[in-house]
C-alpha cells in the first residue's frame, strides 16, 4: 500500500527536479519516489553483499561454535528428521 509523504524543496531545486522528471516522462511526484527506491535499493544490496562476503569468511568460525544442531532442545531422531530449512 503506498502512502502519502511531503516534502518542502526550495525554489531552484523544485524546478531542477520538474525538469528532469519532464525529460523522464514522470511527474514529480514519479520522479521522487524513483530517485528514493533506486537509494534504498542500493542500500538494501550493499547490506546484503556485506553480509555475504562477512558470512563466507567466518562460516568455518559459525560452523565450529553451532555446528550442525539446528533444534537444540529436540531429540536425535526429530532434529535429524527435521528439514534443515525449517529454523
Amino acid at each position: 500500500m503506498a502512502k502519502q509523504t511531503n516534502i518542502r524543496l526550495d525554489d531552484a531545486v523544485k524546478a531542477a527536479a520538474e525538469d528532469r522528471a519532464k525529460r523522464r516522462g514522470l511527474s514529480l511526484q514519479g520522479y521522487v519516489a524513483d530517485l528514493i527506491e533506486a537509494d534504498v535499493n542500493q542500500a538494501r544490496a550493499a547490506f546484503m553483499a556485506g553480509a555475504t562476503t562477512f558470512l563466507a569468511q567466518y562460516a568455518d568460525v559459525f560452523e565450529a561454535k553451532v555446528g550442525e544442531d539446528r533444534y537444540p532442545g529436540l531429540t536425535g531422531g526429530l532434529a535429524e528428521r527435521a528439514p534443515r530449512d525449517a529454523a
